[in-house]
């Protein structure tokens, strides 16, 4: 695969591992994008994590431009970001949304997504395994050249 896939990620997640183990899981950032980058042989991975929303907007479209697919969790921009929502809709990649909780059962602030509506999927509320299968997921639309 000639061009990399973007795994983008929001606000506070560089916090993982220490915020709110008993909701978000004990790994952190890190050791989830090494699980990925062990999980296929010969995928490249681009990940980012930025707690600044026009930073998040910038690398979307990066990915648009320079991906072959985009795997995100907008942590809460997810629920509060029109400019996320529409550089999302500007990509033509695939786009994987993952959530390590399930903000569905969450609280009602959570319900309000942004993201959904312009992604091909959600995985959400299996901790940092989600992200592994949203990475099976890319892959999948890629090779069956659906958007």
């Amino acid at each position: 695969m000639a061009k990399p896939i973007y795994v983008l990620s929001g606000p506070n997640l560089n916090l993982l591992g220490q915020r709110e183990p008993d909701i978000y899981g004990s790994s952190t950032l890190d050791d989830i994008h090494k699980r990925m980058a062990g999980r296929h042989e010969g995928v490249t991975l681009k990940t980012r994590q930025t707690n600044h929303e026009g930073e998040l907007v910038d690398w979307i479209q990066e990915s648009n431009r320079e991906g072959a697919a985009l795997i995100l969790n907008a942590g809460a921009y997810t629920h509060t970001s029109v400019a996320v929502h529409d550089a999302l809709r500007a990509c033509d990649v695939p786009i994987i949304e993952v959530h390590l909780s399930n903000p569905a059962a969450r609280e009602e602030f959570r319900q309000v997504n942004f993201v959904s509506p312009a992604a091909n999927a959600t995985i959400a509320g299996i901790g940092g395994y989600g992200y592994e299968l949203a990475l099976d997921a890319a892959l999948h639309l890629i090779a069956s050249g659906e958007r």
